[in-house]
């Protein structure tokens, strides 16, 4: 079992049955009195509740935060390796969760936050069941998965040509044209996309999957030797999502949305560029939203600049009372 090191009055791991399969919950949190927030990992297929202890410790004061494995990822793909993830899946999948954290936690709604991949997620979710929702967070939000390659592209080129880096120019030079005009995510494309995110992470504009983010993994109080395993096949387990992010845009409705809406987003995020996600924002109807800008964080904007992130979510927490 698991050690509960800061004496947490929630902190509990669990197998709940979902839609039909045993899928994994990570509940933490220091008052049964806070709003529940469900946090949608990235990816697809990149469970994150491993990283809890890079970010989390403070958030666990305001809300109880529930980590959800989907399907496809992490401890849910490693209880059961052959039940895949379609987008109406997951969505099925998270409409059931947040029934039965209503109940666990006698809740009328839950608080959503979606990172990255997890962004995808929730926004299609909010739109399809926003009376399930209190608000929505999205951090490393995406817009368009095209629009994203293109804006991440131009702007490390843009870097590369500021610092007269040759060697570096000559490596984005023989990736070819890119994204294209569709994304379709296949070897040829991941090759490129990979030789892009190196340029972006040496650039500082991207995420680096370096030392100290597999150290918080393997320090994690719910760390498996599994988890690597799981981490290993998800590209094969999330080839269905896959098609559906690449052709992702969130342009294609109004962006007329029923619940409040709140973005979280890093300065120097060229992954899922914060440009974008900025000026998208501008156009949305919902009735409440805010929007803040993280400086010198990138798309981990939570793990690069936990103090100014919790800020953003007190600051959240207070317009909602306000609202109430």
């Amino acid at each position: 079992m698991m050690k509960n090191k800061l004496e947490r009055p929630i902190c509990l791991e669990e197998y709940v049955i979902i839609n039909g399969i045993s899928q994994f919950l990570y509940h933490l949190g220091t008052s049964y009195d806070n709003p529940v927030m469900l946090f949608l990992h990235g990816g697809p297929g990149s469970a994150e509740s491993l990283f809890t202890r890079a970010f989390q410790e403070k958030w666990e004061e305001i809300y109880t935060v529930v980590h959800w494995d989907q399907r496809g990822a992490g401890k849910t793909l490693t209880k059961n390796p052959d039940k895949l993830p379609t987008i109406d899946l997951l969505l099925q999948d998270l409409f059931e969760i947040i029934q039965y954290l209503k109940k666990k936690y006698n809740r009328q709604k839950i608080v959503i936050l979606g990172h990255s991949w997890g962004s995808v997620l929730g926004s299609v979710f909010i739109r399809k069941y926003p009376e399930e929702a209190a608000y929505y967070i999205g951090t490393g939000q995406v817009v368009s998965m095209l629009e994203n390659e293109r804006v991440g592209y131009n702007k490390v080129k843009e870097m590369i040509e500021q610092s007269g880096d040759k060697r570096s120019m000559k490596r984005l030079e023989s990736i070819g044209e890119y994204p294209g005009h569709r994304i379709v995510f296949n070897k040829a494309f991941l090759k490129k996309c990979e030789q892009v995110r190196k340029l972006q992470g040496k650039y500082k504009l991207g995420m680096k999957l370096d030392l100290t983010i597999w150290i918080t993994v393997f320090k994690s109080p719910i760390f498996r030797v599994s988890d690597i395993i799981a981490f290993m096949k998800i590209f094969r387990a999330n080839a269905n999502l896959h098609k559906f992010l690449g052709d992702f845009n969130l342009r294609t409705e109004t962006a007329d949305y029923k619940v409040p809406i709140y973005y979280i987003l890093g300065g120097n995020d060229w992954q899922a560029p914060y440009v974008i996600s900025q000026t998208y924002f501008e156009e949305i109807e919902a009735p409440n939203k805010g929007i803040y800008i993280i400086p010198n964080a990138g798309h981990m904007t939570m793990m690069e600049q936990p103090d100014l992130f919790f800020d953003a979510l007190l600051e959240i927490i207070k317009i909602e009372k306000m609202n109430q």
